[in-house]
């Protein structure tokens, strides 16, 4: 037998209060049915000594030792198997759950970092923001120079001493933007929460030290910013905590002025305020004549952004200070949201009409389409029942479902059967529906990723630019060319430096099955998989771990996640479930959790660990599951 930790917890927010639960559940386990907890039965609890606690591990030791020779002493040698190059290899008879495998606990946590926030300057240089766990989790901008193909050399941009991180909604992201054709760099500075300026006329990006953009010991957080070329500004969301109280922290979309000044000081008269008056703001974006036009995002609590939410826009000209309700957002023109029942998210002009079309991402016909408002009219240009707008809408600042070739095309990207499609249409021709609509996914043989998303496209080529990954590769950065489909796209970075066989990496087989309400459920079942193993008995199944994502508002998927091929190389099942208030899925889907949080979700995992019973993919008498936040307080209550 063997224990199996769990840590979850919970993370609930309102109004910028979390408020956080933890708790370690310890489940014994065992390889053998008659000393197994069965799913149903309460966690054992432990409250013996240290001593006593360490004596019955050393006994439960030296039993799994014996209990492993004798295995091994009786296992069928004849059982053989073939490796990639045709050799005959033999496989060990052994119980699932008892697998030796190469996927360790030291191998999941070393050499990897976080990568996001893909962009490209005015120098064919891609960036991204890269989270290193191994510095006490600082965040990093990095820059790789397309130019030159021999050389796969990462750059660390900003400072050593820097953290680029954003404490707006706590969440944060949007931590980072470009400033014009230079590819200066705005960021974020996690520390003082001040906004820095680095310019890219040193010879290096880091070559020059970053000065301040706003004032010193100010109570602003800022994020999601965009540079106004023209004013040499810096549009974007400031949240104000001169009073910390939450309930009186302040949010606004405002313009700092003169971005490419140094402020030492503390004088704060460089920041304008455009919009305000609501509770929270999001996705300020410029478009229009000399880019004066500005989109936003905006909501009021208690609903959160996947809830109901406005687009609204004004002009940045609206600075006459003697009329304050120029800038608050219920004087502003709204153009989605208007019920108070829909969520509208990731507003965008497109570059090539003068700002005459705002594109939008919204939920009104059930799914998360994309819109184009145009002459006072709003078109859904894609309608299908599948959402865009990526695995956790509205979460943080910063993710773009979608954007804009230089000819004029849409691309996009949505969930379907568990790969990401790509779509490229004409948006601009007509007044309808997009024309000339193409799709590229990796299973209709085109060499993209299983799992991909936040595309940027290269200006003046067809290279495209995404981050994704599948089963066998972690979260990479990568590059395919629209123009050549079929060939694979390039990894120029990856998250991890985990290499894995392909012999003891499971692959998971997306399943619907049915759960409470006469309703069905969603989840990714994976089968156990090391091709030096077998199970022994033909009739035994192995034990399953259930997995519950958090959120809930979000949704598990199929990169590498070496802490689930941790288990099914051991010989365990594991079934990661989007339990009903997941995303991909539909408005419907979504909202199940509305008033039944603790719940849905409960029923669906339990349900999906007794379908796979009935499949036989389980043993009824071992099933277990694990959880972190959301995913965490399921956990709780499932047990």
């Amino acid at each position: 037998a063997f224990f199996f930790v769990v840590v979850v917890g919970t993370t609930i927010m309102r109004h910028n209060r979390y408020y956080s639960l933890l708790s370690v559940v310890v489940v014994q386990l065992a390889v053998t049915k008659s000393s197994s907890l069965a799913f149903r039965q309460q966690p054992q609890v432990i409250t013996s000594s240290i001593k006593q606690q360490q004596g019955r591990r050393r006994r439960r030791m030296m039993t799994t030792k014996i209990s492993s020779a004798a295995t091994s002493s009786s296992s069928n040698e004849s059982n053989k198997k073939n490796d990639d190059d045709g050799v005959s290899i033999s496989s060990i008879d052994a119980p699932y759950g008892t697998w030796k495998s190469p996927i360790t606990s030291k191998a999941i946590t070393a050499g990897s970092v976080g990568i996001g926030s893909l962009k490209l300057d005015g120098k064919n240089h891609l960036l991204w923001l890269e989270g290193r766990p191994q510095e006490g989790g600082r965040n990093v901008v990095c820059r790789y120079n397309l130019d030159n193909n021999n050389d796969d050399v990462v750059e660390e941009v900003t400072p050593a001493d820097h953290n680029v991180r954003t404490r707006v909604h706590e969440y944060g992201g949007g931590a980072y933007t470009l400033g014009g054709d230079d590819g200066d760099l705005f960021y974020s500075e996690f520390t003082t929460q001040r906004l820095m300026k680095l310019s890219s006329k040193g010879g290096g990006g880091g070559a020059e030290a970053a000065i301040p953009v706003t004032p010193a010991d100010a109570p602003y957080r800022f994020a999601d910013g965009q540079y106004h070329s023209s004013s040499s500004s810096i549009v974007c969301v400031r949240e104000d905590h001169t009073k910390p109280e939450p309930k009186n922290v302040v949010n606004e979309i405002v313009v700092v002025v003169d971005a490419n000044n140094n402020n030492s000081g503390d004088d704060d008269s460089n920041m304008r305020v455009v919009a305000t008056g609501n509770d929270f703001y999001s996705n300020p974006r410029l478009g229009g004549p000399e880019n004066n036009s500005l989109a936003y995002i905006t909501w009021n609590h208690p609903n959160m952004p996947w809830d109901a939410s406005e687009l609204r826009v004004t002009s940045l000209k609206n600075d006459d200070d003697d009329n304050n309700d120029a800038t608050t957002s219920s004087s502003h023109t709204l153009i989605a949201g208007s019920d108070g029942d829909t969520s509208v998210l990731q507003p965008l002009f497109h570059p090539q009409d003068d700002g005459a079309s705002l594109f939008y991402i919204s939920d009104e016909t059930g799914y998360y389409n994309i819109y184009r408002y145009r002459n006072g009219k709003s078109v859904n240009i894609l309608p299908m029942e599948y959402d865009f707008g990526g695995a956790s809408p509205g979460w943080v600042f910063g993710p773009q479902s979608y954007t804009f070739l230089d000819d004029g095309r849409l691309v996009a990207t949505y969930s379907r059967e568990g790969s990401t499609r790509l779509v490229v249409a004409d948006v601009l021709t007509g007044d309808g529906p997009a024309t000339s609509v193409e799709e590229y996914y990796s299973g209709a043989k085109d060499g993209l990723p299983m799992q991909f998303g936040n595309v940027i496209a290269r200006s003046g080529t067809t290279q495209l630019y995404f981050l994704g990954g599948s089963p066998s590769t972690p979260n990479s950065v990568y590059e395919w060319d629209l123009e050549k489909p079929k060939e694979e796209a390039n990894v120029l970075k990856c998250s991890s430096t985990l290499k894995f066989t392909d012999d003891v990496i499971s692959v998971p087989q997306q399943i619907e099955f049915p759960t409470t309400g006469d309703r069905t459920a969603f989840a990714y079942y994976y089968a156990p998989k090391n091709d030096r193993y077998t199970s022994g008995d033909a009739s035994s199944s192995p034990p399953l771990l259930v997995k519950a994502h958090g959120g809930p508002t979000s949704c598990t998927g199929t990169l590498l996640n070496a802490g689930i091929q941790f288990w099914t190389s051991r010989g365990f099942a594991v079934l990661d479930v989007d339990y009903g208030g997941s995303t991909g899925y539909g408005r419907e889907y979504r909202r199940r959790l509305r008033g039944s949080w603790g719940v849905v979700d409960v029923d669906d995992v339990c349900a999906g660990a007794a379908f796979c019973v009935t499949k036989g993919w389980a043993d009824p008498e071992r099933l277990c599951i694990d959880g972190g936040s959301a995913g965490g307080y399921t956990t709780l209550s499932a047990l």
